[in-house]
């Protein structure tokens, strides 16, 4: 089987990956809906893509291309701990409060803002399509005064030297990764609760529309744990709605809730009915 993941090798994405798929073969692409794409088009079975992350929040290019452009069904999430790490070229080791550029995703940079204020105040900082990237790039120009912020893998991989650990704003940082392209997939990771993510549109000018439809939830007793608005790109001021269900109910009863809200005149979409899998030590 291929897995398709958010690449390159050595990016968080790819840690979980390997993490749930020691055994199947993976494949890297360059950008979100390149690997979604992948899925789709039959070049891998399964694709690997973040959804959400503690700090910065949801991944808004996954959650729109998922609605918009897509019926590929979620099948499981992985949860990962995210330890950023501040690393040089190891001929820089030892001048590396001299850096002046910084190199990283723009996840990992918003991540890092004490750590950067606090010893680089004056750093340039420079977004790349992965924090991978970063460090290959870091560790291809070794001359240059330069850093990168990625996780461990990518230093043993890139043989770079950590000068700064877990240098991270949140302690309990995580990402929470989904894996797409069937509706129930088994990973070999011990899952948790079940979760189902819906998008739900109302119609224009009604009233109390958002109370009316959390209300088909709210007096079944169904424990919603996020809830987050959308464009729909189409007029401003239209939005979708992404919600998040702990399936803790009979399944009867969250289709009732459902069909509640169609009734009204909603539109629901489900992207999946999936097994939560934390990840622990990578």
């Amino acid at each position: 089987m291929k897995v398709g993941y958010l690449g390159p090798e050595a990016s968080f994405t790819h840690n979980a990956t390997r993490t749930a798929f020691p055994n199947e073969e993976l494949v890297s692409y360059h950008s979100i809906p390149a690997c979604i794409k992948g899925v789709e088009f039959g070049e891998v079975d399964l694709g690997v893509v973040p959804i959400e992350n503690t700090i910065e929040g949801s991944v808004n290019t996954t959650v729109d291309y998922l609605f918009h452009q897509t019926t590929i069904p979620v099948g499981a999430e992985i949860v990962l701990p995210i330890y950023q790490q501040f690393m040089v070229s190891k001929k820089n080791q030892a001048r590396w409060l001299e850096t002046t550029k910084i190199m990283s995703h723009p996840q990992a940079l918003a991540q890092s803002q004490e750590f950067i204020r606090t010893y680089f105040p004056l750093a340039e900082l420079e977004a790349t399509p992965s924090t991978a990237y970063a460090a290959n790039f870091v560790a291809s120009h070794p001359n240059q005064k330069i850093a990168a912020i990625a996780p461990k893998m990518s230093a043993e991989t890139y043989d770079l030297e950590i000068v700064g650990k877990d240098i991270q704003d949140v302690e309990i940082n995580q990402t929470r990764f989904w894996v797409l392209g069937a509706e129930k997939i088994e990973l070999p990771i011990q899952s948790e609760h079940q979760k189902l993510t819906i998008a739900l549109t109302m119609p224009n000018n009604m009233p109390g529309a958002l109370h009316k439809a959390l209300s088909a939830f709210s007096w079944r007793d169904i424990d919603l744990s996020k809830i987050e608005s959308r464009p729909l790109k189409t007029t401003l001021g239209e939005y979708f709605f992404l919600i998040d269900i702990n399936v803790q109910k009979p399944q009867l009863l969250l289709d009732n809730a459902l069909e509640e809200i169609r009734l009204m005149g909603g539109t629901v979409k489900i992207f999946g009915n999936y097994a939560i899998h934390p990840i622990n030590g990578v």
